[in-house]
């Protein structure tokens, strides 16, 4: 009977060695992935492997930010500041193409509000 690397325990040669879960329960859980690696000793032992993580995402349209590493929560708290940011406005909380329509809405705000107090001042002067 054939057993895949991440079953309650695994055969490896010819001789009947196992190597069982050594932490954790004995149940195939998301957590509980392993991978048999044999040590310098001969030994066959289960290496576990860590989840892959989803990663920081652009609080706007919601994809995966580029130059951020995908960690756990943990794994931000321990990291430095250089590898939770890119050196950019908005840096680990949004990308690029939502950082630059929300200058492109700045800067169009702002002519419009120009563009009120000049047609503002013309009626004035119509008036008077």
């Amino acid at each position: 009977l054939a057993h895949s690397p991440d079953d309650l325990y695994l055969q490896n040669n010819g001789k009947g060695s196992q190597s069982y879960f050594d932490k954790k329960a004995a149940y195939r859980t998301k957590t509980n992935r392993v991978k048999t690696i044999k040590t310098p000793g001969g030994k066959h032992t289960a290496q576990y492997l860590a989840k892959h993580r989803a990663g920081a995402k652009c609080g706007d349209c919601k994809i995966c930010l580029p130059g951020i590493k995908h960690m756990d929560s943990r794994g931000f708290k321990n990291a430095k500041g250089r590898e939770k940011t890119v050196s950019r406005a908005y840096g680990g909380s949004r990308c690029h193409t939502c950082v630059k329509q929300r200058i492109v809405r700045a800067f169009l705000i702002e002519e419009q509000k120009i563009g009120k107090k000049v047609l503002a001042e013309k009626m004035k002067k119509s008036k008077a």
